[in-house]
């Protein structure tokens, strides 16, 4: 092969591309704002589902939560891998009712499994609302059944922790039957949400402004 054509070859190459490049780009700026506003509609369809007599949900001020507030704020309780994605204040008019916590919770089979978990300022669990999983069907999926979530729903406790053995009290966890990594996954998350929680309440709950609610 000559210079001319090695030349010629190379110069068709980076054309492709860069019109692959350019091509990829239109895609994404025109899917952009569609994929973020059905990520929005699904976080507020989350958040009413745990908070259903909320009127509204306001932003904390980030400006007084420290970076990696709670990511250290997880380990002094001895909870690893969780992360806190968000939390938002519930609102009843102008007075608060307590918070939503998503949560991603790193010990899924399949992965990630995200989710907000409402609760009542007085420290009671409303219940969670799956945004995303990716676990085995008819096994780790059941985690979206109310049969599973129920635990979760009206609970006021300091730690929740799962069972085999059938619940008994408050804070119990019936264990998915053949998916016991799933149910300790979804559980440990809301531990998290629920330590997240009272990190934020005892230390002041602030709005974006620097607003404390009580």
């Amino acid at each position: 092969m000559n210079m001319k054509a090695i030349i010629k070859d190379a110069l068709i190459l980076f054309v492709i591309t860069v019109v692959a490049g350019l091509g990829l780009g239109f895609v994404h700026m025109i899917t952009e704002e569609p994929i973020k506003k059905v990520q929005e509609e699904a976080k507020q369809k989350a958040y009413r589902t745990v908070f259903a007599d909320a009127t509204e949900f306001k932003n904390l001020d980030e400006s007084t939560l420290p970076d990696d507030l709670f990511v250290s704020v997880l380990a002094d309780a001895g909870i690893e891998k969780d992360e806190i994605a968000e939390v938002v204040a519930a609102m009843k008019g102008d007075a608060y009712a307590g918070m939503v916590v998503t949560v991603v919770a790193k010990d899924g089979y399949g992965g990630d499994i995200k989710f907000s978990v409402g609760i009542q300022k007085d420290g009671t669990v409303n219940g969670i609302s799956i945004l995303s999983i990716s676990e085995t069907a008819g096994l780790g999926m059941k985690a979206k059944e109310p049969a599973f979530q129920s635990a979760f729903v009206n609970k006021n406790t300091d730690t929740f922790v799962v069972t085999k053995s059938g619940a008994t009290k408050d804070g119990d966890v019936d264990a998915i039957s053949g998916a016991t990594i799933t149910s300790k996954a979804v559980t440990k998350g809301v531990n998290s949400a629920v330590t997240a929680f009272k990190y934020l309440t005892a230390n002041g709950v602030k709005l974006e402004g620097g607003v404390s609610v009580e």
